[in-house]
């Protein structure tokens, strides 16, 4: 099981739960498959409060955002396009600001939660990872600050979950590590777009030096 497989984790140990909403499960405009499978593996693991910090980020887009198919004519959902020079997937329309579907997943307590990280609010630029947005018109991909926020409490090990597994936890991870963090990812606490990516997906973490627990 996956609880057997972590650590007793101490106070430099933090869970980062990404972009669990409504527009990503079973019926969602962007459905990851089996999305709600995670979601009473995450629902237990928040209630046994191993982590002495939980961060939840939250998908947060205005209306009309550049990543949106539906605000490039001639174009459908998962066309990719140039964008400011690197490749840019276009999504359906999902977690619109303020609707029901960009909200935290209703069946799951938050309470334990100390800090949350919405992202992708700038209408000019994607936001995949918790800790930087896409690149953007200068070129830069400007951090989002949780990486700060992390080291102000000590925190060494991230442990990193959520939706997509091969999109926003995959760059999720990557950047954790890139910011000097041990990178553990719950591969049972994950699922991806679709499983056609999890082969590219373990060896990229893989490769990365990322701990996949419990695949």
């Amino acid at each position: 099981m996956l609880q057997d497989a972590l650590d007793i984790v101490d106070r430099h140990c933090a869970l980062i739960v990404i972009d669990v909403q409504p527009d990503f499960m079973p019926g969602g405009p962007l459905a990851c498959a089996d999305g709600d499978a995670i979601l009473p593996g995450l629902t237990q693991l928040l209630g046994e409060r191993r982590f002495a910090h939980v961060v939840a980020t939250q998908d947060w887009h205005p209306p009309r955002h550049v990543s949106f198919a539906s605000q490039h004519a001639g174009h459908a959902p998962f066309d990719t396009l140039d964008l400011y020079g690197e490749p840019q997937t276009l999504w359906p329309d999902h977690c619109v600001q303020n609707t029901a579907g960009a909200q935290l997943h209703p069946e799951i307590d938050w309470a334990s939660v100390d800090l949350i990280v919405r992202k992708g609010s700038d209408p000019r630029v994607d936001s995949y990872s918790a800790f930087r947005h896409n690149p953007g018109p200068e070129g830069t991909r400007p951090t989002t600050g949780l990486a700060g926020w992390l080291r102000e409490r000590e925190v060494e090990t991230v442990h990193v979950c959520g939706l997509a597994r091969d999109v926003c936890v995959l760059w999720s991870a990557e950047d954790a590590v890139a910011a000097g963090f041990r990178t553990r990812f719950l591969w049972p606490l994950t699922r991806p777009v679709t499983h056609d990516t999890d082969a590219a997906t373990r060896q990229r973490l893989t490769r990365l030096g990322v701990e996949i627990i419990g695949a």
